[in-house]
Parts: C-alpha cells; sequence; structure tokens
C-alpha cells in the first residue's frame, strides 16, 4: 500500500522519508495543493526504467517465457565467450 504523505510533512522530515522510502522500496505519495507526486528510491526507479525498457524490446518476454519452460539439459554447461 502507498504511504500518503503531504508536501508539509514531507519537507518537515525529508531526510527521515527518503531513508524509508530507500529501505522499505514503497513509493511514497506526496499531495499538495496544485499536484501531486510520487517519490521512489533511485534503485526502484532504475529497476523501473530497466522493465520498461526489457518491455520494449519486440519478443523479448515470449522469448524468456520459452526458455523458461525448456528443460534444463537444453542449456550447455560451457559459457563460450
Amino acid at each position: 500500500m502507498t504511504r500518503v504523505m503531504s508536501v508539509s510533512q514531507v519537507r518537515a522530515d525529508i531526510y527521515n522519508v527518503m531513508d524509508e522510502t530507500a529501505l522499505t522500496h514503497e513509493p511514497i505519495l506526496i499531495t499538495g495543493k496544485r499536484n501531486n507526486a510520487v517519490m521512489l528510491s533511485q534503485e526502484d526507479w532504475n529497476a523501473i526504467e530497466e522493465t520498461l525498457f526489457l518491455n520494449s524490446v519486440p519478443n523479448l518476454a515470449t522469448s524468456i517465457k520459452e526458455s523458461m519452460q525448456e528443460d534444463d539439459s537444453e542449456f550447455s554447461e560451457d559459457i563460450e565467450w
């Protein structure tokens, strides 16, 4: 569940709010009079960006799902670089 805080609450305790966001990996919805925003840790944002990129590669998800269903004997023990 996303935690909701007002911009005033966040401003009063910004360092602890940032630490909590990074520690719990839970986004915080920051509500204001004109707009709302979501605070995420940089680690979580990087993961979201990577997921979005990987999902943009055609047929990648299908290929991964198919590979997960293959028998392990289909894969080589030796990796050739």
